[in-house]
């Protein structure tokens, strides 16, 4: 309560966070956030200094204030931006820091030099500035707080900022190219990331939801998590464009054929797939290997399976086939388990149709999908 008061005398608003957990949470979706002021004994996931350096190194232009009451940190051991001060805290001197740090309230006046003999006051809305910048993206957030605090503090001084650039022989074109660059290398991985952890959530829940047992829950995660990244490996190689649809197939099957080797008939012209699809088709193809090593074609030694697929080039489609043949006789489950949902779901991502057969003869599995959400895009 205390610091809530230090901060909202000092002219800002307070977002509270009962631990660093909800305090991450609240920065990503807070494009507004100018300050972080914690106590290092935090509750959480980690203490507030860990948590000062976690956002230290991802979002850069946020300050931040530690305090403590039982340690005394030395400079090198807080993040660079930041302050450290012992409880307890005299709130004229907080205040007095905070303001220096991050400014005098949310609007203040600036002083700025217009021409040679003419000074006019100029209203700068510094929390509006920041969240602009931030809705643009986490790393072009850098880049424009510091052009912006470049930018007036080059004003104040009548510096012609493009003299200035050509002095110290730097190119504005060649570093707007490779800003904007960067920006796109970032976004897009932190897209990636973003996307695989929410791929992961969902298949620890998922698996632990459905599983008889502990063991069962973990050998479950494990098998898919593996498959999750043999297709990580696939797109590393390829460099995440697209990959092999006959890798994909023959990756996720080698490691179930590495004891009787043949047990796989494998054939189908070869295609370049893009990276969605390649993580579906192999998460797919997992839990069809796993499901007939446990109860189909593989859980027999003469069982095989014919895996095949064909272009409808007229349909602009691709048909792919999982039969398996001389197993035990099978019959459709009583309950539909996460492994066949998940199957299903992942060919509706592809904007494709699943049949799942359950012969006497074996299970057979059909997808069918159009070409357009399994090639890159040409160009």
């Amino acid at each position: 309560m205390r610091a809530v008061d230090i901060v909202e005398d000092a002219g800002f608003n307070a977002v509270e966070a009962v631990n660093a957990d909800e305090a991450l949470a609240i920065l990503e979706a807070r494009p507004d956030i100018a300050l972080l002021f914690t106590d290092i004994q935090m509750p959480g996931s980690m203490d507030g200094l860990q948590l000062a350096h976690a956002v230290a190194d991802r979002w850069p232009p946020i300050k931040i204030i530690l305090v403590s009451g039982q340690l005394n940190l030395t400079e090198s051991e807080t993040p660079i931006n930041s302050r450290f001060f012992g409880k307890p805290l005299e709130a004229a001197q907080m205040i007095a820091q905070l303001q220096e740090m991050i400014g005098k309230g949310a609007l203040g006046l600036l002083a700025v030099n217009i021409g040679p003999l003419k000074t006019e006051p100029i209203k700068v809305d510094l929390i509006a500035e920041s969240k602009k910048a931030r809705l643009i993206s986490p790393s072009q957030e850098v880049l424009t707080a510091e052009n912006d605090s470049l930018r007036v503090l080059l004003l104040q001084a009548g510096i012609d900022a493009k003299v200035l650039l050509a002095q110290a022989g730097i190119d504005a074109k060649e570093r707007e190219a490779a800003d904007k660059l960067q920006k796109l290398i970032l976004d897009e991985l932190h897209h990636r990331i973003k996307n695989t952890l929410a791929t992961v959530s969902a298949i620890a829940s998922q698996s632990l939801r459905t599983a008889t047992s502990i063991e069962h829950g973990q050998h479950a995660i494990e098998g898919r998590l593996l498959a999750l990244g043999r297709a990580h490996d696939l797109l590393m190689q390829a460099s995440w464009v697209s990959a092999s649809l006959a890798n994909i197939v023959r990756g996720a099957t080698e490691p179930y054929d590495s004891e009787a080797a043949g047990r796989f008939s494998i054939q189908g012209p070869d295609i370049k797939i893009t990276s969605a699809a390649v993580i579906a088709l192999a998460m797919t193809l997992n839990e069809l290997c796993t499901n007939t090593t446990k109860f189909g074609a593989l859980s027999t030694p003469q069982g095989h399976i014919e895996i095949a697929w064909t272009i409808d080039a007229e349909k602009k489609r691709l048909h792919l086939s999982w039969a398996e043949k001389d197993g035990p006789s099978v019959s459709a489950p009583t309950r539909r388990s996460f492994g066949t949902r998940l199957m299903e779901t992942l060919g509706k991502q592809l904007s494709g149709e699943v049949h799942l057969v359950y012969e006497p003869t074996g299970f057979v599995y059909a997808l069918d999908v159009p070409l357009g959400s399994l090639e890159p895009p040409t160009g």
